[in-house]
């Protein structure tokens, strides 16, 4: 569909003011009466050599990538290789990423607490975090807890994830 140069003028002006392309769509309905496809208004927009406004992206709330992460490894120690035992580093939660994730996860690992005790943790598909202690009825203190996605998250960042 052909639109004349004011309805052009006035797409420009909807993407200048940042609408998305869904939006331009709505409004070249409800205010121009030009009823278009979603894949015609971005064809337009492409014959108009115009560009929509990219909306900056709400950063992620990292409330626990504030918490301090793991000590320091030995020199020669991967904290990735699941073969190399670590005892937390002064204190602190060690995490290590299993090289082959178990069945039905993305990717999965262990985790040793402050205290001692170990868990296993996995990813699934939809990105949800399970963790499941060695001892039943076992619950890591908050504190370890922020520890361990502050270092599972540096972890996997490495690895690409």
């Amino acid at each position: 569909m052909n639109l004349d140069d004011e309805q052009r003028n006035k797409v420009a002006e909807w993407i200048a003011q940042g609408l998305k392309l869904s939006e331009i769509q709505n409004r070249l309905v409800s205010e121009l009466g030009v009823v278009m496809t979603y894949m015609d208004v971005r064809l337009l927009v492409d014959d108009l050599k115009l560009t929509p406004k990219d909306v900056e992206p709400p950063k992620p709330n990292r409330v626990a990538a504030q918490a301090p992460g793991p000590g320091p490894l030995a020199p020669g120690v991967a904290p990735s290789s699941p073969l190399s035992p670590q005892a937390p580093a002064s204190g602190g939660v060690s995490v290590r990423v299993d090289q082959i994730a178990r069945p039905g996860t993305l990717v999965s690992g262990k985790v040793t607490f402050t205290d001692g005790m170990t868990a296993d943790w996995h990813l699934d598909q939809t990105g949800r975090l399970g963790l499941a202690p060695q001892q039943a009825g076992y619950r890591p203190v908050a504190a370890d807890l922020q520890q361990f996605q502050a270092a599972l998250d540096g972890e996997l960042s490495k690895l690409g994830f």
